[in-house]
């Protein structure tokens, strides 16, 4: 059997991640480099840049890994129940009647400590 049994990735992994991490250097130097084109050529040889990185990643295990594990985060994501409109309003209402009441109550023992201490000092 082979030492590598059980394992995912190997160098070739390695290589291909720090490509990819180099990619992404270069295509940020560029980016400031060709400083006098025009910022939607640099923003798009940025994106491709960019693109051509993920896919690079996407090429290891590891990338493999998240890119499934994102998959399943839009999957749940997905089954979520979002609140209705009414909902979020009242509960948006509601939030803000605690704070101020919370605020005055507050405002109100700072009055009254601040009362006290002045009468105590003085």
């Amino acid at each position: 059997m082979s030492e590598r049994t059980g394992q995912t990735g190997g160098g070739l992994d390695t290589v291909k991640l720090f490509a990819a991490i180099a990619l992404l250097i270069a295509g940020v130097m560029g980016f400031y480099y060709f400083a006098a084109e025009s910022v939607l050529v640099r923003v798009l040889g940025l994106l491709a840049i960019v693109g051509v990185a993920i896919g690079i990643t996407t090429t290891t295990s590891k990338g493999r890994q998240l890119a499934g594990f994102m998959g399943n985060a839009r999957t749940e994501v997905r089954k979520m129940v979002w609140p209705t409109r009414v909902e979020t309003t009242q509960t948006t209402l509601i939030v803000i009647g605690v704070v101020i009441l919370v605020g005055i109550f507050l405002w109100l023992l700072d009055t009254l400590l601040g009362w006290t201490i002045r009468q105590f000092i003085g």
